[in-house]
């Protein structure tokens, strides 16, 4: 159809009417009863920008979007695989697929089936407000740049064992992907990203899990307003740099809550780790790192430390009844206040003579006493023996006596107050 053009001769008029062909036409809008092939049959007619409505039921899968489409369940359709390949698969960029359930990928660890596979061609796709349960993988974003993942719950197949399973949102060389609002359980890995830069993933909710968060060879992403709760470990951070790890909460994780492995110069703040397993923060062989006003409390250990990490600067954070506040593997003195301002030990008996809400007196969380116990788990038996309250009190008038370990010269009398964050988790 030509567009109306105002009345023009000559060359001029020619030239105009070839610039001013219209465009395509308006995106139209499908129904897709739930019925037979219906579901392929109007994915052949429909066009580039058009809306596919499916009607409540099941739709036969599996599809494949190539065109970039709207397609929209309205909550209360489903589009059900034949247990091979992935459920949907996106090849175009542009496309959205929301409102629906999908279910019955295929156990290809090799192909990596999905309830949602994003191809590398698949930028800026949206996938939210579905429910995408008992797939091999909820989302593959496979070299798709620039996507969304927003308000899905995605469940693993619990008939498997965990590591037979596939992650809830998998990302591989996918630049600026966006996670957010998600819940996702019993798989693998909620989040397992592998050499991808600059994601973000923000306010999901992960449970039963053995990694709540995999980052592996990705930097400078954003890890935000995440909870984990009750899996293996809760944030595991892997060979990156410059990430940013703020406002996540980790509650019961069964190991660690976060742990930094070869993890440089990233910023972590205004994390609360809580009752967890084994050790709050682990970092081994992280450098260069910012770790501020976090709060771990009620782990066997705070804080283990070792691998030769150095150059972290530890400020603000609040360690809570900690069987063993820091474990410090190393020879070395580290002082752990940055600029005058240290952090709060809940088994530091300490003044504050002037009122500025820093203590008198340094800490010191590792001495040989410590270092007898983790040696020697049953002489725990003798921490109030006055012999052993005697070897303190010498050790803290005589520091020359004390190991090479983490110094607090400016301890805070009072910890920091955080809030915790709102995950947006869905039933």
């Amino acid at each position: 159809m030509l567009c109306a053009l105002p009345k023009l001769t000559g060359k001029l008029a020619l030239f105009v009417v070839a610039l001013t062909v219209c465009g395509p036409l308006a995106a139209r809008e499908w129904s897709v009863p739930a019925s037979g092939g219906a579901l392929q049959d109007m994915l052949e007619k429909a066009q580039a920008g058009d809306i596919l409505r499916l009607a409540p039921g099941d739709h036969a899968g599996p599809i494949v979007l190539d065109k970039p489409l709207v397609l929209d369940g309205g909550g209360q359709a489903r589009i059900v695989g034949t247990g091979t390949g992935s459920v949907v698969t996106v090849t175009v960029p542009d496309v959205t697929v929301e409102g629906l359930t999908l279910t019955g990928s295929g156990l290809s660890q090799e192909t990596l089936d999905a309830g949602v596979k994003l191809a590398k061609t698949a930028h800026r796709a949206v996938i939210r407000n579905n429910r995408i349960l008992d797939n091999l993988t909820g989302v593959d974003v496979h070299g798709a740049r620039n996507s969304v993942v927003s308000n899905n719950l995605i469940e693993g197949r619990r008939d498997l064992r965990v590591n037979e399973r596939g992650n809830g949102i998998y990302v591989w060389n996918a630049p600026d992907l966006l996670a957010e609002y998600n819940t996702i359980r019993f798989g693998r890995d909620g989040v397992f990203v592998n050499n991808s830069h600059k994601d973000t993933f923000r306010n999901n909710h992960f449970e039963e899990l053995r990694f709540a968060i995999h980052y592996m060879h990705g930097n400078r992403g954003v890890i935000e307003n995440n909870v984990s709760k009750g899996n293996d470990i809760g944030f595991a951070l892997m060979f990156s740099d410059s990430l940013v790890i703020r406002n996540n909460v980790s509650i019961g994780d069964r190991n660690h809550g976060l742990m930094l492995n070869y993890a440089n110069r990233a910023q972590i703040t205004g994390n609360q780790v809580t009752g967890g397993g084994e050790k709050c923060l682990f970092m081994y062989n992280a450098n260069k790192n910012e770790v501020a006003d976090n709060r771990f409390e009620g782990c066997p250990i705070g804080v283990h430390f070792t691998a030769g990490s150095d150059n972290n600067a530890f400020q603000g954070n609040a360690f809570i009844r900690n069987r063993t506040q820091v474990k410090y593997v190393g020879s070395r003195q580290l002082d752990w206040s940055t600029g005058g301002r240290g952090n709060f030990w809940s088994d530091h008996s300490a003044f504050d003579m002037n009122g500025d809400g820093i203590a008198d007196t340094a800490y010191r969380p590792n001495d040989l006493v410590d270092q007898v116990l983790w040696t020697q788990p049953s002489a725990k038996l003798l921490i109030g023996s006055p012999a052993v309250q005697l070897l303190r009190w010498t050790q803290s008038q005589f520091p020359a006596l004390l190991p090479g370990g983490i110094v607090d010269n400016a301890p805070l009398m009072h910890p920091p107050a955080q809030a915790m964050p709102d995950s947006g988790v869905q039933g």
